[in-house]
């Protein structure tokens, strides 16, 4: 049977949205260094730039349609404060250790989202989706080892990107829960609006450069990592399950290693290719048709 033609390309959207949001480590170096401007920053102008457009494409979209609940609003909006958070941490840590430890770590929210699904329909995971979370363990373990290695001087970066991930995890949870009821722009518009004026207050607070030198990474940024990244994973999200969502998280540090690699000279070893092609094993193994995970039940808009 074929997946309606709204639910078809969800997949490959999500795969898309990864690859999309692993350049945004690039973005926030090069931010750092061409218009100089702190890390917070750039996770606002990253969501302030955003925003507008979010808004209107949003407003577009649900021309017609009767407002959100209040209550659903002031869910989304905390989670994007969350989202503000994962922003301030991550852009920190990613100044303070390698493309692919960062985006990694930050990625932590990979397992921790995973797990929520399976809570969510209160069940264990079937032999299936164990053997993909066991290979995407297991291919994340070897993409850690050389972190470990080099942990005294990436130890500060790490954590930051750890601690990222953790509010990232609540973020998603609150945009899995609005996708149950409401189209994906609107739940970015209103995330990403609630995020970006705190990112400013704290960004003035500690003493960030705000005004950027050069606009061309900012825009890059906002562009690649807020309207196109996070405008294909919340579409994603309300056609695939949490399990899915999760592990297509893990390839965000495969791609940012080849991103490191290329542009800042990040030396790949065999053991990262070989964690990168165990965490490709387990996509491969949690899509297998009529074996994996089935699409959400609780179809979105």
């Amino acid at each position: 049977m074929h997946q309606p033609r709204s639910h078809r390309f969800a997949f490959p959207a999500l795969i898309l949205a990864n690859l999309v949001l692993a350049v945004g480590p690039w973005m926030v170096r090069l931010a750092r260094t061409e218009a100089h401007i702190g890390p917070v920053a750039a996770g606002f102008w990253r969501m302030g730039l955003a925003a507008p457009f979010l808004i209107l494409l949003a407003w577009r979209q649900d021309a017609g349609r009767p407002l959100p609940r209040w209550p659903l609003i002031a869910a989304i909006a905390v989670g994007g404060l969350f989202f503000a958070a994962d922003l301030a941490a991550w852009h920190a840590g990613i100044l303070r250790t390698r493309l692919a430890n960062a985006t990694l770590f930050g990625n932590f929210a990979s397992f921790l989202f995973a797990i929520y699904g399976l809570v969510l329909i209160r069940s264990l995971p079937s032999r299936v989706q164990a053997a993909a979370l066991a290979l995407a363990a297991f291919g994340t373990a070897l993409l850690l080892g050389r972190s470990f290695e080099l942990s005294r001087e990436h130890f500060a970066g790490d954590l930051l990107a750890m601690l990222a991930g953790v509010f990232y995890t609540f973020y998603l949870i609150a945009v899995d829960r609005a996708r149950q009821s409401m189209a994906p722009l609107p739940v970015l518009a209103i995330a990403t609006a609630a995020g970006a004026i705190p990112l400013l207050i704290l960004a003035l607070q500690i003493g960030e450069q705000v005004m950027p030198d050069d606009w061309t990474p900012v825009i890059l940024l906002a562009l690649s990592s807020q309207l196109i990244g996070q405008g294909l994973l919340v579409y994603a999200m309300g056609h695939q399950p949490p399990l899915v969502v999760g592990l297509c998280f893990l390839t965000q540090p495969v791609a940012a290693a080849a991103v490191g690699w290329a542009a800042f000279g990040e030396r790949l070893t065999a053991v990262d290719i070989g964690g990168a092609l165990l965490i490709c094993a387990a996509l491969v193994l949690i899509r297998l048709p009529g074996r994996g995970v089935a699409s959400n039940p609780l179809e979105a808009q």
